[in-house]
């Protein structure tokens, strides 16, 4: 058992960070106002800043997946480029200078996005700002953008640059999400700089969540997001043309449908490739699903726990089962070769300053693969943020440091210093060696494995930096996943061939996503 107050005992160190991974590329302010290039389209993932804390291997896993979908819909006579300023590779292009930029807008970088939209708009550039933040603080975006998206881009995307061609460019677009979820194209990743990601093939089969949780962007208001559903064979044939050998799903909740979640499992299942994807631990509902999972190709589910307390999960409105059944929905998960990475949120009103150790201690005795933590954080026009607003405990409205590694409220039993405090020492705690061996699977033959995994993945921010610097990402990982994979396709031959549950070898990739 870990003492409660271990995690106060004495200041967290601080992970070693490069200063480009904490500051974006500097704007010029001397290039000069140049013609821009008719029917060249510019689409932008500003800069943020790593947290220190956590592994930089997360943030090249797999490219956005909404800019691609854009690409997908821009008309043939245009010229599109991608372009992700947290690849390292200085700033955004500007010769020749685009007709128009695209920028995805998130809370927490806001003020990068509009410093971005700025430089171009004062170079000539039509700027269009799309993505959450337009849609809860739209006034707040609006002075920097020619245009704003409200909604679903995909719809919106070729109806603006239509009306830029014809200059009759509007302020405001807005679009619901209601349309048909399988007649969106499939996104354009030929423009990706696929060197510099783990995957190119980043999924969505399903848009929506069963939950609305008020802590949860799905909860924003003026944000309907009815569950929508491709067809299985559609999200097979997709994977299976971008010639990776693994993908991840990026749905808020892939088994929100279980009948749909077997349908797609079986699609997925002649493919012989590797997949990850998020879930709520509900899914561990039906035995036989997690078993159909696994021989889908599933090796690592990432799972929003939240928390460890019922009443905080009530709170929240979250609808899960009782958290002491937790350790037994994640024994099932590992006993069908799903690794489980963990996701835990931090200053709900029931926690205490024990509930780190508490966290810490249930993490390794589960033997969770991964885990990863958030602070409470109350995200504009969500439920939270009313709550918390309403009761006079938000410190201020620095959009940057809402970014779930700040505490940006006060807590009911803590202060905020003491909040982040327990964050930083978390991730101390689980990246350390001993965390990691104790964590270690029960066969000797999943050690190596797993080891590796949680080396590379958890203890090699310096390496990740290179990698990331020099876009060998790909180039380094393939063969791991390879192995993943060769190894994962041999579990699943022997289970299928037991009723009784097998002995997992364990695999090098990270859980979830």
């Amino acid at each position: 058992m870990i003492n409660a107050s271990e995690p106060f005992a004495r200041p967290v160190r601080r992970g070693w960070v490069p200063p480009e991974m904490l500051h974006p590329p500097h704007l010029d302010p001397a290039v000069r106002s140049e013609p821009v290039q008719p029917r060249y389209a510019l689409l932008i993932n500003p800069f943020y800043a790593k947290d220190p804390h956590a592994s930089f291997g997360k943030h090249v896993l797999t490219p956005t997946l909404a800019l691609t979908s854009f690409a997908a819909t821009t008309p043939e006579s245009w010229r599109v480029q991608y372009w992700d300023e947290n690849l390292l590779d200085g700033r955004p292009p500007h010769e020749p200078m685009p007709e128009v930029v695209g920028i995805t807008v998130h809370l927490t970088f806001a003020r990068r996005a509009f410093q971005l939209a700025d430089w171009y708009r004062r170079r000539g550039s039509k700027v269009i700002l799309g993505g959450l933040h337009v849609l809860s603080c739209p006034e707040e975006c609006a002075p920097h953008a020619d245009a704003l998206a409200l909604g679903d881009g995909v719809q919106l995307w070729p109806r603006i640059l239509a009306d830029v061609e014809n200059n009759q460019l509007r302020p405001r677009y807005a679009a619901t999400y209601e349309n048909d979820y399988r007649e969106d194209p499939v996104p354009r990743r030929a423009i990706l700089p696929r060197a510099s990601f783990l995957t190119t093939t980043s999924l969505i089969a399903t848009r929506g969540c069963h939950n609305r949780c008020g802590f949860c962007y799905l909860a924003t208001e003026g944000l309907r997001m009815p569950y929508r559903m491709r067809d299985p064979a559609q999200v097979a044939s997709e994977f299976l043309e971008d010639g990776q050998p693994y993908a991840v799903f990026i749905d808020n909740n892939l088994g929100s449908r279980r009948e749909y979640l077997r349908a797609l499992c079986e699609a997925l299942k002649p493919l012989e490739k590797i997949w990850s994807a998020a879930v709520s631990i509900d899914v561990t509902d039906d035995p036989s699903l997690i078993r159909a999972m696994a021989l889908a190709g599933c090796t690592g589910v990432f799972v929003g726990f939240e928390s460890l307390s019922d009443e905080n999960l009530a709170d929240a409105r979250k609808k899960t089962p009782k958290t002491a059944d937790y350790a037994r929905r994640v024994r099932m998960l590992h006993d069908n070769g799903i690794q489980v990475n963990g996701s835990f949120v931090l200053g709900f009103d029931h926690d205490r300053k024990d509930v780190f150790a508490r966290t810490a201690a249930w993490v390794e005795e589960n033997r969770l693969e991964c885990a990863t933590f958030h602070i409470l954080t109350p995200y504009p026009a969500t439920p939270l943020f009313r709550q918390m607003e309403t009761e006079g405990r938000l410190l201020h409205r620095d959009w940057s440091l809402y970014d779930t590694a700040h505490a940006v409220f006060r807590p009911k039993h803590m202060e905020p210093e003491e909040l982040e405090q327990g964050y930083g020492w978390l991730y101390e705690r689980l990246f350390s060696h001993t965390s990691i061996w104790r964590r270690r699977p029960d066969d000797w033959r999943a050690v190596a494995p797993y080891l590796a995994m949680s080396y590379l993945y958890k203890r090699s921010n310096r390496f990740w930096h290179l990698l990331i610097k020099r876009h060998l990402v790909h180039r380094a990982w393939k063969p791991l996943v390879e192995l993943t994979r060769l190894r994962h396709l041999r579990f699943r031959k022997n289970l299928a061939a037991y009723d009784a549950p097998v002995v997992p070898r364990g695999n090098v990739i990270t859980a979830g996503v």
